[in-house]
């Protein structure tokens, strides 16, 4: 059965996230925390929080994949981030880089500012969880009564 994107009619109309995702099957893969580190665990484009979500993005990406996964198995995300202002006055590119690694699945998300970050370069943060083998969503659901 494929996961099913959870938005109840009840509920604000989403955007740029799902209110749930109803999964079964497939393994669960728990994402720890990652920024914008490179390879060498250097951040990449420091001050830039756009860029640093792509690197983000990039590093669960390869996590999934080394799991078997892509990054549509991905199905809750948790952002944390040093300045929740800055994050929603860059919400148009931030989506972008968001569809340019999801497309048009939007993952669970939710969104936390924090006083700090483990790298005192990081803007960002995200983890959370991937179900590796289920059927990527694809239709939106109005109620957890027709799922």
């Amino acid at each position: 059965m494929p996961k099913q994107i959870i938005n109840p009619a009840g509920l604000a109309a989403p955007r740029g996230f799902s209110h749930g995702i109803l999964v079964t099957g497939g393994r669960l893969l728990f994402l720890a925390g990652q920024d914008a580190s490179d390879a060498e665990g250097r951040i990449v484009a420091p001050g830039d929080l756009v860029a640093q979500l792509d690197q983000v993005l990039r590093n669960l990406g390869a996590v999934v994949r080394a799991a078997g996964g892509q990054i549509p198995d991905i199905a809750k995300l948790n952002i944390y981030v040093l300045d929740r202002d800055d994050y929603k006055a860059k919400l148009k590119p931030l989506g972008e880089v968001f569809r340019s690694h999801f497309g048009g699945y939007y993952p669970a998300l939710a969104l936390f500012q924090v006083a700090a970050l483990f790298n005192p370069d990081a803007l960002i943060e995200l983890e959370g969880y991937a179900v590796v083998g289920a059927e990527t969503a694809t239709e939106s659901m109005d109620s957890i009564g027709s799922a």
